[in-house]
């Protein structure tokens, strides 16, 4: 069955939460808002007024982990929890809603992956389980590594904790950051990995979690990146589901689509390069989410 995907190319913060509505969900208890904060420099990323009505419409609160390091370029600063706090403030989070580190003190939380293509249990921020529910908003964009970022890398890269990352980005062969980069999997096998870890958060939280992908400001780069490019595309619009496979294979042939945009080719560059549908195939796979979708315009 086709999952319903709604879409609007009015990109606001009120249209945000009308999309968000028109899920027909409530999601209950403490809700968890998983958003990207923005690595230090980086000029993408979506503020938090932009999301403050989404935010405030759940009475949620920010969630983020540390990164397994400093960013591509080697000067980030949201690997290490004291400079990652710092950050946040100054990026303005902590100034508009609550916000929890959720890897800032340990023990990770370790939970199995069923079926896994690749990982055999995922690595998470232990206070994930001080929650009742999830709203993942993602900026749609492009990623040097995934190929895109979306739903599916919010849910994987972005809940797995430092130690986390790293074994996701090792294909499962070391938790060490100091060994991310020198055992990086192959591709596919990265790919498939983000897949299985995106899995046991979905599973988690299943009934109780929701997506929202903002295609604004569409550079390749992710919004990780200290030194990233400026966005190449047109902004797109908003769009929202209860199945995070469905909405980012709606985002990918979305940007498809828009073959009038002189800034297409150079983004596709960026996904085809990485594989990056091969993660959205991979968590089909797995059967947490169907590629199937009724795009509904609002």
């Amino acid at each position: 069955m086709a999952s319903k995907v709604y879409f609007s190319r009015d990109i606001s913060p009120e249209k945000v939460v009308e999309l968000y509505r028109k899920l027909g969900v409530s999601l209950p208890g403490k809700v968890a808002v998983k958003v990207h904060s923005g690595e230090k420099g980086n000029q993408n990323f979506l503020r938090p007024e932009f999301w403050r009505p989404m935010v405030e419409a759940v009475d949620g609160t920010i969630v983020e982990c540390n990164t397994a390091y400093g960013d591509f370029y080697g000067n980030g600063v949201r690997d290490q929890t004291e400079s990652h706090r710092k950050l946040i403030e100054y990026h303005g989070w902590s100034k508009l809603f609550q916000v929890d580190l959720m890897d800032a003190e340990g023990p990770d939380l370790e939970w199995h992956v069923e079926n896994g293509k690749v990982l055999h249990s995922n690595l998470v921020g232990k206070n994930i389980v001080n929650y009742d529910s999830m709203l993942v908003l993602a900026h749609f964009k492009g990623h040097p590594m995934g190929g895109y970022g979306g739903a599916l890398k919010q849910l994987s890269i972005g809940c797995a904790s430092r130690a986390g990352k790293s074994r996701i980005h090792s294909g499962g062969a070391s938790d060490s950051n100091m060994e991310a980069w020198d055992k990086h999997a192959e591709q596919d096998r990265f790919l498939e990995a983000m897949a299985d870890a995106a899995s046991t958060v979905v599973r988690h939280f299943a009934g109780k979690i929701a997506y929202i992908n903002v295609m604004k400001n569409l550079t390749v780069d992710c919004d990780c990146c200290n030194v990233a490019e400026d966005p190449c595309m047109r902004d797109i619009g908003i769009l929202a589901s209860l199945d995070p496979i469905a909405i980012d294979q709606a985002c990918i042939d979305l940007v498809y689509a828009a073959k009038d945009d002189p800034g297409q080719a150079h983004f596709l560059e960026r996904v085809e390069s990485r594989h990056g549908v091969h993660t959205i195939e991979a968590a089909a796979e797995l059967g947490y989410g169907t590629r199937d979708y009724e795009l509904i315009e609002v």
